[in-house]
C-alpha cells in the first residue's frame, strides 16, 4: 500500500510554490520595473504607442535570464533533487 500524509502532501506544495515564486520572481520584477519606466516615459512624452512596451520587456527579460538563469536552474534543480531523494519517505510498504 501507498501511504503519503497529509502533512508531507502539503510541505511539498507548499516548497513548490515558495520555488515557483522565486524561480519567477527576478522575470516579473525586471519585466514590471521597465514597464513602469516605459509608462512614464510614455506619460511625459505624450507617445501612445502600444507597442513601444514589448522591445523593451524583451530585452529586460533576456538579461534577467542570462544573469540570474544559473541561480534559477539551481534552485529548479536542488528542488527536484529534494524530491527524489524524498520518494523513498513518501513511498512505505507494510
Amino acid at each position: 500500500m501507498l501511504f503519503v500524509y497529509d502533512n508531507t502532501v502539503l510541505s511539498i506544495a507548499k516548497e513548490a510554490i515558495w520555488t515557483a515564486i522565486l524561480v519567477s520572481a527576478p522575470i516579473l520584477g525586471g519585466s514590471l520595473l521597465i514597464g513602469l519606466l516605459v509608462s512614464v516615459l510614455q506619460a511625459t512624452t505624450q507617445i501612445q504607442e502600444q507597442t513601444l512596451t514589448f522591445i523593451p520587456k524583451i530585452i529586460v527579460v533576456f538579461l534577467v535570464l542570462v544573469f540570474f538563469g544559473p541561480w534559477m536552474l539551481n534552485i529548479m534543480v536542488g528542488f527536484t533533487n529534494n524530491l527524489f531523494i524524498g520518494i523513498p519517505e513518501l513511498i512505505s510498504f507494510r
